[in-house]
């Protein structure tokens, strides 16, 4: 086949990708009836967004159950109609036979990828597996596609790299998209972003500029970046920021180590204006949660920005403690996380999941380290990210010609040259 003809696909594990399964032991099993059969939350519109986008759908699951007659075959049949009729799939591939068949088809052999892939004029190397086992990483690595690691927290055999690690067929999802989008360097213009722009810092000449650009929806602030900036005086400084920004959340955060005299400051902060967000870190010094105390000022009308947030099970218990009712922010330190060496995006991506539970609290992408974070946080449905204004004054160099760059990269290293008066004497022969 002519290969700019072929197609991309996601190839897609069943049970624990789509569907629920079964925990026993610390593996997933099948369910074992028709009625037990359930998509997982988020999976409908992973799938549909992937097909959107061009990807051909083909799901390759080992149903071994079958061959040791634990499973019907026409059970499992039955439950792939109802795949058929919940998402947009162009081929479902089976095995029914256990390790002791030595089939070719078997995950992690890459039989049912190579297959589908000869009927369907997939071109592997562009496409993708996603899977919750090593079964299916491996599968995908041997069939040439990138495999995509649904960590689920098994206790068994993990797969080797390379492989990207995910939490969700969202976060593959979302890693896959994000991943296309920046090869293929279709970032949208500034204006066009969806995910809001939010300055972070306590210079309030900085901050008067920032407050006249209409792309700036907000701002936040904290003790570190007030101390750098000289500040003394903490509500003094927070009042002269409320009044160069009258009209746009700001987020002012707390500075006790005790939960009941963060209460406090809390709601002496909020009675500062109506556009006020209090910070309020995850935990205290002693690692005691701050869960409780969430809830309490949440369930009062208090409109918290939660901060220093590193991982989804964080995530989770703040947005099960805010008010549904109550406006609020959830700060993930996505580029803290990086900075360990960890991809944000796949944990940024569930974390917008798990908040969709409680509609009024937003997402904020938390200690960016650079512009193309912007875009990251974008491309994930992220709702808010905070960046410094040397971050933001970047965002006159989106589109900018690569190749009129690196001729102004050339003149400015020319221009600091001369302007230090650099020379070498070339009269003499090389040093000895």
């Amino acid at each position: 086949m002519n290969p700019a003809a072929m197609r991309n696909a996601v190839f897609l594990d069943r049970d624990g990708v789509l569907n629920r399964a079964t925990p026993r032991d610390g593996r997933s099993f099948p369910p074992a009836t028709l009625a037990d059969f359930r998509l997982l939350d988020g999976v409908a519109s992973a799938v549909r967004r992937l097909r959107a986008a061009g990807y051909t759908i083909v799901v390759c699951t080992n149903q071994p159950d079958v061959a040791t007659g634990r499973q019907s075959r026409a059970t499992v049949e039955a439950m792939h109609e109802k795949l058929r009729e919940w998402l947009p799939i162009d081929d479902i591939q089976v095995c029914y036979h256990t390790d002791a068949h030595d089939c070719h088809r078997r995950k992690p052999r890459p039989g049912m990828l190579a297959e589908a892939a000869e009927a369907l004029g997939i071109d592997l190397a562009g496409s993708y597996m996603v899977g919750d086992r090593w079964r299916d990483v491996e599968a995908g690595q041997a069939a040439g596609c990138f495999p995509i690691f649904i960590d689920a927290g098994y206790r068994e055999r993990q797969p080797k790299p390379p492989f990207a690690r995910v939490g969700s067929l969202t976060g593959a999802a979302d890693f896959i998209l994000n991943r296309d989008n920046l090869r293929q360097e279709k970032m949208p213009s500034p204006h066009d972003l969806a995910v809001k722009l939010f300055a972070d810092g306590a210079d309030l000449e900085s901050i008067a500029k920032l407050y006249a650009d209409p792309k700036i929806k907000g701002f936040t602030t904290n003790p570190t970046l007030m101390r750098k900036a000289g500040v003394t005086d903490y509500e003094a400084f927070a009042k002269r920021m409320l009044d160069v920004v009258p009209d746009r959340p700001v987020s002012f955060e707390v500075f006790a180590d005790d939960h009941a005299e963060m209460e406090a400051q809390a709601k002496r902060i909020q009675s500062w204006g109506a556009n006020v967000f209090v910070k309020i870190p995850v935990t205290n010094t002693k690692s005691h949660s701050s869960a409780p105390l969430v809830r309490k000022l949440s369930a009062a009308g208090v409109q918290v920005n939660v901060t220093a947030l590193f991982t989804l099970d964080q995530v989770r218990e703040i947005t099960d403690a805010l008010h549904p009712d109550t406006a609020a922010n959830i700060s993930v330190f996505a580029g803290r996380i990086a900075d360990t060496g960890r991809d944000p995006l796949p944990l940024m991506a569930e974390s917008v999941e798990i908040m969709k539970a409680k509609p009024k609290a937003e997402l904020i992408w938390a200690s960016p380290r650079e512009l193309l974070n912007v875009f990251q946080a974008n491309a994930v449905n992220c709702h808010i990210i905070t960046a410094t204004p040397d971050i933001l004054k970047k965002l006159d160099l989106v589109g900018r010609d690569l190749g009129r760059f690196s001729l102004e990269t050339v003149e400015m290293f020319y221009r600091d040259a001369s302007a230090a008066g650099y020379t070498i004497n070339l009269d003499r022969g090389p040093a000895e």
